[in-house]
């Protein structure tokens, strides 16, 4: 079946030609929004406005529908973020040593006072001597998983903040562990600039 070719102008002095779906995609991620391309292929009388074609229009609300599955855990993270509670004590919990190291050192120069745990055993046994503030939480532990240990987390003590580090961050992962009651989800590779400006948006929203 031969593939369809759709002429795509954003304006009057701009023409590309691309394939099917390749303007699906654009369409379904958001990189074309309805008023701002017009479209023409074989079988049109001229140009058309995508957003009303109706071979086209399910894509629009498929960008529709992930931007309010977007708003939906903003608005989760805000109800889990609890109120009056300052950041004093970090606990980050990674089996990567090294990582655990640095972000460490990162947060402790900035005045935090910082533990860290490399498998859910040891993760426990610092939550019990001493409940922290926040933790950065890793969602692949050697011996637990990661969701299994926010949920102890919050049980454990629910003002606690909680803002997964994870390279396995797909939609339901992130909508798992809002649902649990993790505040942000920060993806790896990340920038110590990403870590404080987690940490600035928590004071933002009422952590000091």
């Amino acid at each position: 079946m031969a593939e369809i070719r759709w002429d795509i102008k954003r304006s009057a002095d701009i023409y590309r030609q691309i394939l099917d779906a390749r303007l699906k995609f654009w369409i379904s991620t958001g990189k074309i929004k309805p008023g701002e391309v017009v479209v023409w292929r074989s079988g049109f009388s001229g140009w058309r406005r995508p957003e009303e074609l109706e071979e086209l229009i399910p894509y629009f609300r498929r960008y529709e529908k992930g931007q309010l599955r977007k708003l939906k855990r903003r608005k989760l993270a805000r109800k889990a973020l609890p109120e009056k509670t300052q950041i004093k004590n970090i606990l980050i919990i990674d089996d990567e040593k090294d990582l655990c190291q640095l972000l460490g050192d990162t947060l402790s120069s900035r005045g935090y006072n910082v533990e860290s745990a490399n498998t859910r055993r040891e993760a426990m046994s610092s939550l019990k001597s001493r409940l922290p503030d926040l933790v950065f939480l890793d969602l692949k532990l050697p011996d637990g998983d990661g969701l299994r240990l926010l949920s102890c987390i919050k049980k454990i003590n629910p003002s606690t903040a909680v803002n997964i580090i994870s390279a396995y961050g797909t939609e339901e992962v992130r909508d798992e562990a809002k649902k649990l009651g993790a505040y942000g989800f920060i993806d790896k590779p990340f920038s110590e600039e990403t870590i404080l400006r987690s940490i600035r948006e928590l004071r933002k929203m009422g952590i000091s």
